[in-house]
């Protein structure tokens, strides 16, 4: 142990002491590897430090005390800031606690002033405005929340202002100007501005009458989409009819009536334009699934000529096969010697006919007598010729006949699919199979659909029916207390109907629940079956697994 005391001004303000335990040199060696690592522009070595050598310590101690002040002054209001975070987690001050008790109160009343002081709206502009220039547009929104101030106003307002700094102006100039008129002008505008105000409030509307409630906007948004568009045109023309004054009567009965045989028509055609629509999707699913299920035949019909090729290929496996193929590739070998062969004899042929023909041109030429030996080795020449033509011949045919030989053996061998091969054929056909599962699926959804459509057409056609027959006859049976019993009778014996017809359904809704359940547990049932079967299937190549491993073995003991 060492002490070491600084008193530098430029490094700290007071002493450190630095207490150094020397127990193992392991510690040395680290602190030797680790100053680099912390970029310190001194090094040290083990034997400095072991050896007390302050010469050397004392700039690293120095750069480690400017390193810690540096270290401090930059995380320190971070640290600062964590541990307030840490502390305010678990602790409050009073003030905290204070101001939160009164935070929710306050947050109440500021909520409750906020929805008491929001603008409300008191009229409705006209749809016609939306044509008109900004500045009535903008007097028209502040009308519809109550306030008669608009930019009109605004605008004479400044000019109000202007018009004041010149009088102010003029007046110090000494021109002088006539208040008496001007105070005319400006009352004739305030009465102008009030008469475009009141010409602006009679085009609208006051929004009691025109406001939905909540109950009504749910039934609408509850409706069709044909039903809302003719909702709200019957709204518009209400708010058109009373806008335009009381004059108008309201609408009776029978004009309602008309609008809803007008609403449960357009219902209708939509429906209708629904089910063609439908039964467009369903003609090209279908024309899509006939072609799926002729794929799916040629597909089965290839496979099972594969299956039928795989098998004999798997009978014609035997021990044979080995010599076959050693043949194959000697036969392989001789015919590219073959070729090479007969490349190396066509050149040298070429050769040999160019010196030739050189040669009989030259005796065609008169050049030379001819003698008897000249003709000999001619006719010698046109004899090996004629030779060599025919051993050419001779060994082409062989070589077409090699040819043909390994073009066979090379089909036969690609005739038999590889392993790869046959698991992409399976996940193929899987796939095939998915796709054409998903594409079942579909279809009887889509026909399932089509026919709850078609049932709900029917009931709506009912309904519609006995709505017509009960308005047609309601009249009717009111002149007289007989028929009004009938009429009574008759409604009775109609919801007697409907009882039946609800009682029916649900009994068919009760027999489809059973069948869903049974169909369930068959799902299960075979899912079971398919899990046995996966786990049957490995346990087998498992065991198959072994047996050739067994079998290597046993032929490997046997060659020994």
């Amino acid at each position: 142990m060492f002490y070491l005391y600084l008193l530098q001004k430029n490094v700290i303000p007071h002493m450190c002491c630095v207490v150094i335990y020397f127990t193992d040199s392991a510690l040395t060696e680290k602190i030797v590897v680790v100053l680099p690592r912390m970029k310190c522009p001194h090094r040290l070595d083990p034997h400095q430090i072991q050896g007390l050598d302050f010469i050397h310590i004392f700039p690293v101690i120095q750069w480690l005390v400017k390193r810690a002040i540096e270290t401090r002054e930059e995380f320190g209001d971070y640290i600062r800031s964590y541990s307030e975070s840490q502390y305010s987690k678990y602790h409050t001050t009073p003030d905290e606690a204070d101001f939160d008790s009164r935070k929710e109160k306050a947050v109440e009343t500021v909520s409750e002033l906020k929805h008491a002081y929001q603008p409300k709206r008191k009229f409705k502009k006209p749809d016609s405005s939306r044509e008109a220039d900004e500045e009535t547009q903008v007097s028209m929104t502040l009308l519809e929340y109550g306030r008669r101030y608009g930019l009109s106003q605004s605008v004479s307002r400044g000019e109000d202002s202007k018009a004041a700094k010149k009088k102010a102006l003029a007046a110090r100039i000494g021109k002088g100007v006539d208040e008496d008129k001007a105070a005319q002008e400006a009352e004739a505008e305030r009465i102008a501005e009030e008469k475009r105000i009141n010409s602006l409030m009679q085009d609208m509307a006051e929004t009691a009458d025109a406001t939905l409630s909540s109950s009504a906007l749910g039934s609408i948004m509850g409706l069709q989409s044909a039903e809302i568009q003719q909702m709200a045109m019957e709204y518009e023309e209400k708010r058109v009819g009373r806008s335009s004054g009381d004059k108008e009567d309201k609408p009776t009965g029978v004009q309602a009536h008309q609008r809803m045989i007008n609403t449960l028509q357009k219902q209708i055609a939509a429906k209708q334009k629904e089910e063609q629509e439908v039964e467009v999707k369903y003609s090209a699913w279908h024309k899509e699934y006939a072609e799926a299920q002729q794929r799916m035949a040629e597909v089965q019909a290839y496979q099972q000529k594969i299956t039928e090729e795989m098998q004999k290929l798997k009978e014609l496996e035997t021990e044979e096969n080995k010599g076959i193929l050693k043949q194959l590739r000697a036969l392989v070998g001789m015919n590219e010697n073959l070729k090479k062969q007969e490349q190396q004899f066509k050149a040298h042929c070429k050769e040999e006919m160019g010196r030739l023909k050189s040669a009989i041109a030259k005796l065609q030429t008169g050049e030379g007598e001819e003698d008897s030996e000249e003709k000999e080795r001619l006719s010698a020449i046109a004899k090996q010729l004629e030779a060599d033509k025919e051993k050419l011949q001779k060994i082409r045919l062989l070589l077409a006949r090699k040819n043909r030989e390994i073009a066979l053996l090379q089909r036969k061998i690609d005739e038999v699919p590889s392993r790869t091969e046959l698991t992409q054929y399976q996940r193929r056909f899987i796939e095939l199979y998915n796709q054409v599962a998903s594409t079942l699926t579909e279809t009887r959804q889509f026909f399932t659909l089509y026919n709850t459509l078609e049932d709900k057409k029917a009931f709506m056609e009912k309904e519609f029916g006995i709505l017509s027959q009960i308005h047609e006859n309601f009249d009717m049976a009111m002149n007289s207390e007989k028929n009004k019993d009938l009429f009574l009778k008759q409604v009775e014996q109609i919801l007697e109907g409907v009882k039946k017809d609800k009682e029916k359904l649900e009994r068919r809704r009760q027999d489809e629940k059973m069948q869903r359940d049974s169909a369930t547990d068959l799902y299960l049932e075979l899912v079971e079956k398919q899990r046995t079967y996966y786990k049957t299937v490995k346990d087998f190549q498992e065991e198959c697994r072994k047996n050739e491993m067994y079998t290597a073995k046993l032929k490997a003991r046997r060659a020994a």
